[in-house]
């Protein structure tokens, strides 16, 4: 048996299953292994006889069969704790599977444990009164991200090689630009939800170690389902079609603006971005193209109105369950209560239209944008969310600012690894296309693999 779990991506995973190499079970038996030993605190919760009864009966012909599955807490596995990362919901167990899960079941993958999330997924760091401090592999002083932070550490730190994610203002690219994976956010409703719907600018994914894996991922888990009124029609071949349109990705118009004219970025990140992207371009063979980019930041409106969908899920258990929430989300809802009112609305509105017009101007320009995915390296895994990148001012809402708008607009983004700064932390490269062109992000990550093979782990 094998000393761990696998270390390559979950495509040469099920490719050693299929020629005999590894047999489901050992790796079953790896991971829980593993996530017993570990310190990273990426996982809340463990069905381990049930995974190794699974195991011993996958049917390793399937796209993800024999994979132990690691599943984000804010989806749902009927049976397991269904808390959202809260204390408010803490006995709370789910009924069903969301979508998503029953997808990735059907297509072989092994439901074995839970990951940890940022509480209700508002924030970029995965720190909860719930689960404790979630710690990047890269850096245990460092955060993974969040929301989907224990997934991109189990992922990265080498638990397990499939893990699902959800991105509502980049919860998909935050960890993975944080912890050097592949993280992509499809256009809203590629990935139906359901049959709880959540925030309305949520896409659901996974973090990867390859594009490949991403890939396999979409083609296992798009496709219309009538649980999502706004999911999209089914979509064949993101896996086998890889590749196949790289010549196209010469005649694409391409600009770099690192920062999206929205946010501040530490001089390093801009750096390492910058030359990324440079390097990716020449790669591609693609023009560059320069214009003149100034996103509205809508960081506040999206913030103020995704306290509305929280104040539904605690119904009448608010404000008792106050003490309860971490300080940023207790705090939210408390502005909320006392600033939403209609004026605010339609403040929140016309950001967001705004926004939508920016975005379509931006497409207009330019066939796709490259930017960073985070404004600086992973911050401290227990403290405040920072206000200050590489000494440059800002605001604790300036963490999601790159990555929000494309959950507002509902396009397409890939965070690919771009390097390592001088701390030793990953940098994300994030690039931005037009909303169903989730191929041509796919083959650009190609062609970034190609070019600049990545760590798959941190260890």
């Amino acid at each position: 048996m094998s000393d761990g779990p696998w270390m390559g991506d979950v495509v040469s995973l099920v490719e050693a299953f299929r020629t005999g190499e590894r047999h489901p079970r050992e790796e079953a038996e790896a991971t829980l292994a593993a996530v017993a030993a570990d310190d990273l605190n990426a996982v809340c919760h463990i069905d381990g006889d049930a995974a190794l009864a699974a195991a011993d009966h996958a049917d390793v012909s399937l796209p993800f069969g024999g994979v132990p599955l690691a599943v984000k807490e804010l989806l749902q596995v009927g049976g397991w704790p269904d808390t959202e990362a809260s204390l408010a919901f803490a006995d709370r167990v789910a009924a069903a599977d969301s979508v998503s899960v029953e997808r990735l079941k059907a297509a072989g993958a092994i439901p074995t444990v839970q990951t940890t999330s940022s509480e209700f997924g508002g924030v970029n760091q995965t720190t909860t009164k719930l689960h404790g401090v979630t710690r990047n592999p890269w850096g245990p002083d460092r955060t993974p991200g969040g929301s989907s932070g224990g997934s991109a550490a189990g992922v990265a730190g080498g638990l397990f090689a499939l893990a699902t994610a959800s991105d509502g203002g980049g919860s998909i690219r935050i960890p993975a630009g944080f912890c050097g994976l592949v993280g992509l956010k499809s256009t809203f409703g590629r990935v139906p939800r359901g049959p709880v719907l959540g925030n309305l600018t949520s896409v659901e994914g996974c973090v990867s170690r390859s594009v490949r894996d991403s890939a396999r991922f979409l083609d296992v888990a798009n496709g219309a389902d009538r649980r999502d009124p706004m999911s999209l029609p089914r979509v064949e071949g993101f896996e086998a079609d890889l590749g196949a349109g790289i010549e196209d990705l010469a005649g694409l118009r391409v600009a770099i603006v690192v920062d999206l004219g929205c946010a501040v970025v530490a001089p390093e990140t801009e750096e390492l971005v910058l030359a990324a992207a440079q390097e990716l371009v020449a790669a591609m063979g693609a023009t560059r193209v320069d214009i003149d980019l100034r996103l509205p930041n809508i960081m506040g409106a999206w913030g103020l109105t995704g306290s509305i969908g929280l104040r539904r899920e605690l119904g009448d258990r608010w404000p008792d369950c106050a003490p309860l929430l971490t300080g940023v989300m207790r705090a939210g809802q408390e502005r909320a209560e006392a600033q939403v009112d209609l004026a605010a609305m339609v403040m929140a509105d016309t950001r967001r239209i705004e926004l939508n017009v920016a975005m379509a101007d931006m497409f207009a320009a330019a066939d796709i944008v490259m930017a960073a995915t985070n404004p600086s390296t992973a911050f401290d895994a227990e403290g405040r969310l920072p206000s200050v990148f590489g000494g440059r001012e800002s605001t604790p809402a300036n963490n999601g600012a790159l990555t929000a708008p494309s959950n507002i607009y509902g396009n397409p983004a890939i965070s690919l690894p771009a390097g390592n700064a001088s701390d030793g932390l990953p940098v994300g490269l994030q690039v931005l296309a037009p909303h169903h062109h989730e191929q041509q992000l796919l083959d650009i990550g190609l062609v970034w693999e190609r070019t600049r093979p990545w760590a798959l782990t941190a260890r």
